[in-house]
């Protein structure tokens, strides 16, 4: 197991999974307003490392439905991680993809949720991409599986994982938009050697 704890995480090591979640959320954005054919603007990500057990007081009440993008990483470090989003936000993107009414509040079909699972993993692939870069680490994505569900059910999935994996985890809010604003929870879970092979490949190992 490695030796890396919540408890031992520097300033510094926060400021550079910081400049990740900025790196990522930016190229999220620009990745979502090429697919919507609109202008975004992102407000500054927020970036907490969690234990896992406080995941889901950070982003909403447990009995709120929400959803979630799941998948696996894989290669040069393991884990899991998610893309969380508000029903707003999630019923915002769909019909502004399906060139709906904004107003549209049907439940979603199938068709809607593979766009929700490939606008998930287009996010995703823009935060992994920023961490891979800054890393230069191999990170690759298991294909994605989607939930919609109440958040206490969704989040039960990275509280098994983490029977596997460890205690804590990394968490990026951030909101980005245009008249109305997105949000959106990136959710990464490396298994405990992988958080000191991020940490040497950053040069902060401890």
């Amino acid at each position: 197991m490695g030796k890396f704890t919540l408890e031992e995480v520097n300033d510094r090591y926060v400021d550079v999974l910081r400049e990740i979640g900025n790196i990522g959320a930016g190229n999220a954005t620009t990745a979502v307003a090429s697919m919507l054919g609109i202008r975004i603007d992102m407000s500054v990500p927020k970036v907490q490392l969690l234990e896992v057990s406080k995941l889901g007081s950070a982003i909403c009440p447990e009995e709120e439905i929400i959803v979630g993008i799941f998948l696996e990483v894989q290669t040069d470090i393991e884990g899991s991680m998610m893309f969380l989003m508000k029903m707003g936000s999630a019923r915002f993107l769909v019909n502004k993809l399906m060139g709906r009414d904004e107003d549209y509040q049907r439940d979603f079909d199938e068709m809607d949720l593979s766009a929700l699972k490939e606008i998930g993993n287009i996010i995703a692939a823009s935060y992994l991409s920023a961490l891979s870069t800054m890393t230069t680490l191999v990170i690759t994505p298991s294909i994605p599986y989607i939930a919609v569900d109440m958040a206490a059910s969704i989040l039960s999935v990275p509280a098994i994982q983490f029977g596997q994996y460890g205690d804590n985890a990394l968490l990026i809010e951030t909101e980005f938009g245009d008249d109305i604003m997105i949000n959106g929870y990136f959710i990464l879970m490396p298994e405990q050697d992988s958080y000191d092979k991020i940490l040497t490949a950053l040069g902060l190992s401890i």
